[in-house]
């Protein structure tokens, strides 16, 4: 099994979701930013990692908010993943690995076709029943 972690990034009540390019695996499809943990790297030391490489920002804090495991036929193994509210630290975001980044109302992420390990998430933050904002609490 493969271990994945995801951000979660609220600012003003706007979520940041991630478009992948035409040429990745499951093109154009909305993801939060996130990547594989590699050998040796705890999760959230992969977050971090992550996040420098997908958007050139600094995770400043986060929290697991939930897990879950997908199998997806085009690929060999099953990922466990493990989504994280997270603050990031940075003036302005370099979408470095996205076709384009959006900051959209949780209401609004029914209208994006999201990678199917995303789906519960992505309810219970259109609901209101997660706010990564709330999770993490005041700085």
């Amino acid at each position: 099994m493969i271990t994945v972690v995801v951000a979660v990034i609220e600012r003003e009540g706007r979520l940041l979701i991630c478009q992948r390019r035409k040429e990745d695996t499951f093109p154009l499809k909305w993801e939060f930013p996130g990547g594989k943990v590699e050998a040796g790297e705890s999760p959230e030391e992969a977050l971090k990692r992550e996040l420098q490489e997908e958007l050139g920002v600094t995770l400043r804090r986060s929290s697991e908010i939930a897990r879950v495991e997908q199998t997806y036929p085009q690929l060999r193994e099953p990922r466990e993943i493990l989504f994280f509210a997270a603050d990031i630290n940075c003036a302005e975001i370099m979408p470095r690995v996205f076709e384009q980044i959006l900051w959209v109302q949780p209401k609004e992420l029914a209208g994006y076709d999201f990678l199917a390990a995303n789906a519960t998430l992505v309810a219970h933050l259109a609901t209101g029943k997660i706010r990564p904002s709330e999770i993490l609490g005041p700085e």
